[in-house]
């Protein structure tokens, strides 16, 4: 057989696997939240060290000039839990929390759902005959969700898609249908 008609062959053969990447907190926006309040709890810990000590370790301003009681010492506590929440952003982005991927596999009729957690990574294997649709949710307003979810036979539902920033209605209908036409199971909630 020649390298053309190998490649026309498995171009007409259904593709038995599908993958989709799921985005972790390994984000800008993330990475610049944890970089500003990484910068304010410094700035608020070196204010109350000025404050304690009387000498300025700060360029702007005269934090020296505070009063110790009990200007420096709440930024002081103000600078504190600055920090031990950048620690913990940091720590969460370098983990990359939540990021994974989902695997649907024809050929051993499993669905693979992995994600990252502290500790370690979690993975949930569900028979394809389980799925009973791919649910698209979607809720606007002052908090808005828009995912996918696995609708299953024991009526639980597992999110597919990443938590935080609300994913493009078009492209969320677009990955839900690439799926559902995939599985072979109707996409709901539209």
């Amino acid at each position: 057989m020649t390298t053309a008609s190998l490649l026309s062959a498995q171009a007409t053969k259904p593709t038995q696997v599908l993958e989709q990447t799921v985005l972790g907190s390994r984000r800008f926006s993330n990475v610049l939240a944890s970089a500003i309040i990484s910068a304010g709890g410094i700035g608020f810990f070196l204010s109350s060290a000025s404050s304690y000590l009387g000498k300025d370790l700060l360029p702007m301003g005269h934090p020296s000039a505070l009063v110790w009681i009990p200007q420096g010492l709440v930024m002081g506590l103000y600078g504190s839990a600055a920090i031990l929440l950048a620690t913990y952003l940091w720590t969460v982005i370098s983990i990359d929390l939540g990021s994974g991927i989902n695997r649907f596999d024809n050929g051993i009729k499993k669905a693979i759902i992995t994600r990252r957690g502290f500790r370690r990574i979690v993975s949930i294997e569900i028979p394809l005959e389980e799925i009973l649709a791919i649910n698209m949710e979607v809720r606007d307003g002052l908090n808005p969700r828009r995912r996918l979810t696995l609708s299953l036979k024991n009526r639980r539902n597992i999110p597919l898609t990443r938590i935080g920033e609300p994913i493009p209605l078009a492209q969320l209908e677009q990955e839900g249908a690439k799926l559902a036409r995939f599985l072979g199971v109707p996409l709901e909630g539209l």
